[in-house]
């Protein structure tokens, strides 16, 4: 008998979707050193951390080398000085948590994934479409039966339960349902209305949300940042967050997830299932990291740490008024760092076999068109996007752009962009 590895990643795609982008952007720049590339498709950050946050792990740091402050393994919840400054932050959105709902965790990434630890296989799980691929694939490795709720133009690609359809082309009732707002990819942000009918459904079938917060800080106006702002999701939902995009900790990797002591299923509470799995698999996030992450919620922190989303804010806003002066639909960018435009059927363009030759596009001519824009934007433009129909069927024909770059990297794409299409 030999090891036997798990079937189920047969069924995965061949290549994770931003591998795959950064494969063709690599190739494009081996291809072309003399050409400066714009990279505006990982959403990764090019702000620095805050001078607050870096001051701070150096502090924590020096505890480090000293016997009489240094720490070793830490609580597998995550530290109560870092625990009690994110209850503090949802004070601040009128919601009062328990110390006991908060973990602490590498990245809303991982615990996404992970979750399903604690959930049995046979588990019907319902994904937006389009949606972030982790939520798709990680359900795929495990063997789970995975449901869409379909998104379009028509519904804002806000997706709500009367458009769940299973492959039998019926409405069915998933046990968990992943969301997210402001959506990756889409940028668009659920009101408060809408996550009430969410929440609604979920308590009245029993299903589970898992509620991905990782954007919250682009959020402005009444428009919620938390889950828990809206009545009844403490008995149905479980929210993730993550400090990458907040605070610049990409490289750094730090999060917490919020399971209320009321969601309860099977007569076990889900938080004591999930310490049971932490305790068991994870050793928790560095005292550095967590000490960097605490100050990121002081009056300081918050101060420095609204200039860089701000700033984020702008590029995005660089984005959006570029296409509104291409008449090209578009979703996100108001409170989100992610656009996610409409591509402009190219095929049509009288050099466009001429500059997608040699290409991936090229050798499929069936290939969604968002593949065939993205081929066109990079080898014409120099610009990586991200492809939609690599979030889902109904990303198809869109592509994602992100307001992560620098301000004169925006600036000079969308004068590109601008040039490609002709409409200078």
């Amino acid at each position: 008998m030999a090891a036997k590895t798990n079937g189920y990643y047969d069924d995965l795609v061949e290549s994770y979707l931003f591998a795959e982008v950064a494969r063709r952007a690599s190739k494009y720049e081996a291809e072309h050193p003399d050409v400066k590339m714009i990279r505006m498709g990982i959403g990764d950050v090019t702000r620095p951390l805050p001078p607050v946050v870096t001051e701070a792990m150096k502090d924590a740091s020096d505890e480090m080398g000293r016997a009489e402050t240094f720490r070793g393994y830490g609580p597998y919840e995550g530290y109560d000085f870092l625990r009690e400054a994110v209850q503090r932050y949802y004070k601040g959105f009128g919601v009062d948590m328990e110390l006991s709902a908060i973990f602490i965790s590498d990245g809303a990434k991982s615990d996404l994934g992970n979750f399903l630890d604690i959930f049995a296989q046979d588990n019907t799980v319902l994904v937006p479409d389009p949606v972030y691929p982790v939520y798709v694939d990680t359900n795929i490795m495990a063997g789970r039966r995975i449901l869409y709720a379909m998104s379009s133009e028509e519904n804002g690609f806000l997706p709500m339960p009367e458009d769940i359809v299973s492959e039998e082309g019926k409405a069915e009732i998933p046990d968990i349902i992943y969301l997210c707002s402001p959506n990756n990819p889409t940028g668009a942000v659920y009101t408060r209305e809408q996550l009430k009918t969410w929440i609604d459904y979920a308590n009245a079938n029993g299903s589970i949300i898992l509620f991905d917060a990782a954007y919250e800080c682009f959020v402005t106006g009444d428009l919620p940042h938390s889950i828990f702002e809206v009545e009844g999701a403490r008995t149905c939902a479980v929210e993730f967050c993550s400090f990458s995009k907040k605070a610049g900790f990409t490289g750094t990797r730090c999060g917490y997830t919020v399971i209320p002591e009321d969601l309860v299923r099977d007569g076990k509470k889900i938080r004591d299932l999930w310490l049971r799995r932490q305790s068991t698999k994870y050793n928790g996030v560095p005292y550095i990291v967590q000490r960097g992450a605490e100050a990121v919620f002081t009056e300081e922190g918050e101060k420095q740490i609204a200039w860089n989303i701000d700033y984020y804010k702008e590029n995005a806003k660089i984005i959006a008024d570029t296409l509104d002066r291409l008449g090209i639909y578009y979703t996100g960018g108001k409170n989100s760092p992610y656009i996610w435009l409409r591509c402009p059927d190219i095929t049509k363009c009288a050099d466009y076999d001429e500059v997608i030759a040699g290409t991936p596009s090229a050798a499929d001519p069936d290939a969604p068109l968002s593949w065939k824009f993205f081929d066109y934007l990079l080898q014409k433009a120099a610009v990586v996007g991200t492809p939609g129909a690599g979030f889902g069927t109904s990303g198809e024909a869109f592509l994602r752009l992100t307001a992560f770059s620098t301000k004169e990297n925006t600036q000079e794409a969308m004068e590109r962009l601008t040039k490609m299409l002709g409409t200078e």
